[in-house]
């Protein structure tokens, strides 16, 4: 299906409202919403949406990072079918020249970065062989950058992942443009800085992956300081049917069964990094951090509920005590498109990419369950993070981002990833900066990855 069909509905606050594991549910104050990333829930932002809203829609020009990704190739799935609505004005990619000749045969972007400088004669060759012609080319580092900045693009899509998005995001920001941030990294990572730039260049920043997508369309029309509570809704991966204490035995006795389980999701098709950041649900962990800076949440004011049918996007609680959820089949399409496409919604067909229509008689019913920290210790390690706040959310990220990696090469077995992770966050605690700079994160970035090679004694990595 290309796009899921969404639905908003107002449910009973009693289906959330169980609490974590551990923790008393304590009554709610209201949010303070006034820093958050996203356009939403402060007079200036309800009136701009409201005005743009009432506005007809314009053509997005969209300027795509990680074209050749989940992300991007969705991306570009939906400018293909809506391109009254989208146009490509650059692209930039890995190393993938084959489908990214193709994609530049079809869009016809003016500029495409290419991170692998070896293939640029490959690529070049690719695109002159499918007919097309070629568009400025920049290699290296600078691709993505040079195409978060292209000339006539107004909306940056940011589907590369890790600390990579950071700095194209950054340059996208200082030219007014807005993001469509499907990149966790840049909020979890580069928060301190980001939101000021945002505000001082009048960017804005719109939520493209499900869960915060589900928040931001929810928070659509909420007054000021009517936020009480965001409700993180999580698949629980690929061990959610597991009990902790058999994955543990299966973990000590066959470590790579349970590394084949970790690279496969029951519900979304993924790529292989956050493919295992589901299975030890660190997804969600940096889906909270991200959470209180795209809306301002504290963090006792984000919860997780396991939903295995992935269904209910996530939810907020208002002051009133109504609690709102965005619902539809799992399909990352509808976020891209809401994200790329804000305030305005573009009437989608069926037929035109959509199986169906979402049908609350055949899903019929849905579960939920507070996570289980003995299975799932990177969800803490999240919040310690989060709370601790500054540069210590870039020494986690970037500890998980060396960890997955090389949990996937078969460094060590799956409960070797919080290990690591918490190792390098208690290091970082004698140099922990509580309000850094741009270069200070890139710093902790490039030593938590070093921290973590060293604490398990694996090569270097490459500069």
């Amino acid at each position: 299906a290309m796009l899921m069909a969404a639905l908003t509905l107002a449910v009973a606050a009693s289906a959330f409202s169980r609490p974590l594991a551990g923790r008393p549910l304590a009554p709610r104050a209201c949010v303070s919403m006034g820093a958050g990333a996203a356009p939403v829930c402060t007079p200036e932002h309800l009136s701009d949406m409201v005005k743009r809203a009432l506005e007809d829609a314009p053509k997005k020009r969209i300027a795509l990072l990680g074209s050749t990704g989940s992300i991007g190739t969705q991306t570009l799935d939906i400018a293909r079918e809506y391109p009254e609505a989208f146009e490509v004005v650059s692209l930039s990619a890995g190393s993938n020249v084959e489908l990214l000749a193709a994609q530049v045969a079809e869009f016809k972007p003016t500029v495409v970065g290419l991170a692998a400088a070896d293939k640029e004669e490959e690529l070049r060759a690719r695109i002159k062989a499918l007919g097309a012609s070629v568009p400025e080319i920049v290699v290296g580092p600078e691709g993505q950058t040079a195409a978060a900045t292209a000339p006539g693009a107004d909306t940056v899509v940011t589907g590369v992942v890790g600390c990579a998005g950071l700095l194209p995001t950054i340059e996208a920001i200082k030219l007014g443009r807005t993001i469509a941030l499907a990149n966790k990294e840049t909020l979890i990572a580069g928060g301190p800085i980001i939101l000021p730039l945002l505000e001082k260049h009048g960017a804005k920043m719109t939520a493209a992956d499900s869960e915060h997508s589900a928040i931001f369309q929810c928070l659509q029309g909420v007054p000021p300081g009517a936020l009480r509570r965001v409700i993180l809704t999580a698949s629980g991966g690929a061990f959610r049917d597991v009990p902790a204490d058999e994955l543990k035995a299966l973990n000590a006795a066959d470590p790579e069964t349970v590394r084949k389980r970790a690279t496969t999701h029951p519900n979304w098709d993924m790529g292989a990094k956050i493919t295992v950041d589901s299975a030890t649900m660190m997804n969600k962990g940096l889906e909270v951090i991200e959470a209180h800076y795209l809306f301002g949440a504290g963090y006792d004011d984000i919860d997780i509920v396991v939903h295995p049918q992935s269904i209910i996007h996530s939810a907020i609680e208002t002051s009133d005590s109504s609690v709102i959820a965005q619902l539809g089949w799992p399909d990352m399409r509808l976020p891209i498109l809401y994200a790329i496409a804000w305030p305005h919604r573009v009437k989608v067909d069926y037929g035109r990419g959509i199986d169906r229509k979402f049908d609350l008689v055949e899903l019929g019913s849905m579960t939920f369950k507070a996570p289980d920290y003995d299975k799932y210790p990177c969800i803490p390690l999240a919040y310690a993070a989060g709370r601790k706040g500054g540069t210590m959310t870039c020494a986690l990220n970037a500890a998980n981002e060396r960890a997955n990696e090389l949990f996937r090469q078969g460094a060590f077995d799956f409960f070797g990833i919080p290990r690591v992770i918490e190792a390098t966050m208690e290091a970082h605690r004698a140099d922990w900066l509580a309000e850094p700079t741009l270069g200070d994160i890139l710093e902790v970035d490039r030593w938590a990855r070093e921290q973590v090679d060293r604490s398990v004694g694996a090569p270097a990595v490459a500069k």
